[in-house]
């Protein structure tokens, strides 16, 4: 889905994505606040990594939906959807440990090196079809994410968050509300959001997210600042989508039940992505704090 907030359509995307205006910092971050001394999250992990296909009409007869809560948020997870939509797949990838936390399920490592020194980013993968969120290196939130659909693909690279709403309204279809809304790309009229999970990229080019995390990340995640309708301050929370879907092939997590680790992104993978964006990263997270204070006007 794509949406644009009428009163911020006028800004030009030269003004959304330059880092060369005035404002732009030498790249001394050394007046930037002082990290948190909350601790690392500590995710809980399955004790066994293997998964299994079984049919959804079975696993539900079981009753496993309504006596475990916490199961169902990693079978929803795991499958790339939600409780409205996971009747309607007939067969369903289930792990056979379903007591971790979510977030160890969805492939991304639980410390990253290179953003030892970044306040807050986010990534969204384009073949496992999930994203976390780090703190200074830390993983503090992960999830699914149903992307843009074929004809009309979620563009990969960094972005940086910049308005947000609670509850907004598609351009492509007044009649589709979507909550939770956080942009990513103004004059494209792309963010993340929460909206119906298939289990399949489905979008018209946007992020939908489950409830939840749609709501975490909005809370979470920073606006952009600005002086009037067309000047940007500063810009919000990192944003890096990477990879590729194989929309001619099968779902790529259901490769895990031959192979626990084959949607493993290891460190040095988002290391690699991180290192040609930290420069532009560190700059534009030292206009934040430095205008954090600032009302947009």
């Amino acid at each position: 889905m794509k949406i644009i907030r009428n009163s911020l359509f006028l800004l030009s995307s030269v003004l959304v994505f330059s880092c060369n205006g005035p404002d732009q910092p030498s790249g001394d971050t050394s007046k930037q606040k002082a990290k948190p001394s909350r601790p690392k999250p500590e995710w809980k992990k399955p004790s066994r990594d293997g998964y299994h296909f079984e049919s959804v009409k079975s696993w539900m007869g079981k009753g496993r939906h309504l006596k475990d809560t916490a199961g169902i948020d990693v079978i929803l997870a795991v499958n790339r959807t939600d409780s409205a939509n996971l009747p309607a797949i007939d067969s369903i990838l289930v792990p056979d440990d379903l007591s971790g936390d979510v977030a160890s399920y969805m492939h991304f490592p639980e410390t990253v090196s290179s953003l030892s020194d970044v306040s807050k980013i986010v990534f969204f993968s384009y073949p496992s079809q999930t994203f976390a969120a780090y703190e200074y290196g830390n993983l503090v939130q992960a999830g699914p994410t149903n992307m843009g659909r074929k004809k009309d693909p979620t563009p990969t690279g960094l972005f940086f968050s910049n308005w947000k709403a609670v509850e907004t309204t598609s351009t492509f279809n007044d009649e589709w509300n979507l909550r939770w809304n956080f942009n990513i790309q103004n004059k494209e009229g792309i963010g993340w959001h929460q909206y119906a999970l298939p289990g399949y990229p489905a979008s018209h080019s946007c992020l939908r997210l489950q409830t939840n995390d749609a709501k975490k990340l909005y809370e979470w995640a920073d606006q952009w600042t600005l002086d009037g309708p067309e000047k940007v301050l500063a810009n919000g929370t990192p944003a890096i989508v990477f990879g590729s879907y194989p929309f001619d092939g099968p779902k790529p997590w259901l490769a895990l039940v031959n192979d626990p680790k084959a949607l493993a992104i290891t460190e040095s993978a988002v290391n690699g992505l991180v290192k040609p964006q930290l420069e532009k990263i560190l700059a534009e997270q030292a206009k934040t704090e430095k205008y954090r204070d600032t009302p947009s006007k």
